[in-house]
């Protein structure tokens, strides 16, 4: 009878343990979600370099954007678990909201688990339409969620390690998830666009978009290299 009383004492200790744990991880899931997300971006900045950009821009990948899924705890441990092993093409810093992401080529899950993913094939930076695509999170430092405090005439910046390409926001709009032609290129214009969710809610249809025009481009360099 005692045996059986311990058993069961043990059993409901391990209970209340195992839901104390749950409930730790349900408060402090999104903390650490974002702490892995800016581990994981900072990691990637610092290590990208020409030779993994060359191997990259020949990967392929994926541009489906509809099954784009919202960022959860699982696909953040999976692109850690990964070793950050994603398509690095260049970084992106965007100074007055204190932005700084590495570009990945196409919107697979992972890609976007830590920076801005192109939106179709055959993108060249300075050229044509240049479409990025990020999420949007509850913590307004991580990932596209500055772009809610982007404004006309500020500038965004982009590189692929051999040159920095400068562009100038000029016009800022609410889109619904079905207006695709945003990413497309446009007769005789050179500009960058830049698309996230208008929340962090899952199912969201709108959509911020951001369209800058292209300004020219200089070397990267110890001096230009600051802005990223």
């Amino acid at each position: 009878m005692i045996k059986k009383r311990r058993r069961l004492n043990w059993l409901i200790n391990i209970l209340i343990f195992i839901m104390l744990i749950l409930g730790l991880l349900l408060v402090f899931n999104e903390q650490l979600k974002v702490y892995s997300i800016e581990q994981m971006t900072s990691h990637t900045m610092k290590e990208m370099n020409r030779e993994q950009i060359k191997k990259a821009e020949s990967a392929k990948a994926t541009y489906e954007f509809d099954k784009v899924k919202a960022l959860s705890t699982g696909t953040v441990t999976m692109s850690m678990i990964s070793g950050y092993k994603v398509p690095t093409i260049g970084k992106m810093s965007i100074p007055s909201v204190h932005m700084k992401l590495p570009i990945l080529k196409g919107l697979d899950n992972n890609n976007l688990s830590l920076g801005a993913g192109t939106m179709k094939p055959d993108q060249t930076m300075g050229k044509g339409n240049f479409a990025l695509a990020g999420h949007y999170m509850t913590n307004q430092g991580v990932l596209f969620s500055p772009l809610k405090n982007v404004g006309n005439g500020d500038y965004i910046y982009i590189t692929d390690l051999k040159r920095v390409y400068k562009y100038k926001a000029y016009y800022k709009k609410i889109i619904n998830k079905t207006d695709v032609n945003w990413v497309y290129d446009s007769k005789g214009e050179t500009t960058l666009t830049l698309i996230t969710c208008a929340s962090p809610t899952e199912g969201e249809v709108d959509r911020i978009m951001i369209r800058a025009a292209y300004q020219g481009s200089g070397p990267y360099d110890s001096n230009s290299a600051k802005l990223f």
